[in-house]
């Protein structure tokens, strides 16, 4: 009961009094500093209303922003053909107009962008036939064009895939509707020619014409040919495959003919 009545005592005391002002002062003091720093550090009553940049372009919406202390970022760019190019169509958060919501400086309005092209990946098509890289091509919205190589393998088949100048790799992402030249390996050995003939001709004149008609090889016998001379000189009685008009033989095959020096 001693000690309860001395703490009384000393709870009224001038000295407590004072000592308890102080520390009630010192928290008022703390809690008035730290809201007054909230409220500068987070705009407290600062208010700007969200413009409406549907339909506006980026280039635009990007003024309007900055005026407004405003910034934005593009999340998506959304396939379109009905709008213009790099038109907003949708933003976050939506104008004031319409929601009521007001925003402080420094606010991100998040943007999706209309396009008017679809992208694709780019199929790989090398050592593909013709007939199917063209079929995936069609499939994949793509265009295409053929541009034929020679070559002693791989015939009828991709060799190279460009786009735009260059070759184009697996996986790269283009605008359907795009061009795709595929470059086709193309080898003439097999390609049916009509049979020539032959009859009456020099060996040397045979070959000339072989020449300029095909990649025929040319076997020759002349029994009565002693020399060299003799053979280029002789003239063809028969050949085989024999000639026979609107008949084909395999463009490289060989042609057997039989000469003679003394016959015209």
């Amino acid at each position: 009961m001693d000690t309860l009545k001395k703490l009384r005592a000393y709870i009224w005391t001038k000295e407590f009094l004072k000592k308890f002002g102080l520390v009630v002062l010192f928290y008022l003091l703390v809690i008035t500093i730290t809201i007054f720093y909230l409220d500068s550090y987070t705009n407290h009553g600062q208010t700007i209303s969200v413009p409406n940049l549907v339909g506006k372009s980026v280039a635009k919406s990007t003024s309007i922003l900055e005026e407004l202390d405003l910034t934005y970022e593009v999340l998506d760019s959304i396939y379109d053909p009905s709008k213009p190019e790099g038109s907003i169509i949708d933003q976050d958060p939506d104008p004031t107009s319409f929601s009521k919501v007001f925003v402080k400086e420094g606010r991100i309005i998040r943007l999706r962008v209309s396009k008017k092209s679809r992208m694709i990946e780019m199929p790989s098509l090398v050592d593909k036939s013709e007939r199917f890289a063209e079929s995936i091509l069609k499939n994949r919205g793509l265009k295409y064009r053929i541009q034929y190589q020679s070559t002693n393998e791989a015939n009828g088949a991709v060799l190279k895939q460009m786009y735009q100048g260059k070759q184009i790799e697996e996986g790269v992402r283009i605008p359907i509707g795009s061009t795709i030249t595929l470059v086709v390996g193309k080898n003439d050995a097999g390609a049916p020619i009509d049979i020539p003939n032959l009859f009456g001709l020099t060996i040397i004149e045979a070959k000339m014409r072989l020449e300029s008609i095909g990649k025929f090889e040319l076997f020759t016998v002349c029994p009565d040919c002693a020399t060299a001379e003799d053979s280029l000189g002789a003239f063809i009685q028969s050949q085989s495959p024999e000639f026979l008009e609107g008949m084909q033989i395999p463009n490289g095959s060989t042609i057997t003919v039989y000469a003679s020096k003394n016959v015209q």
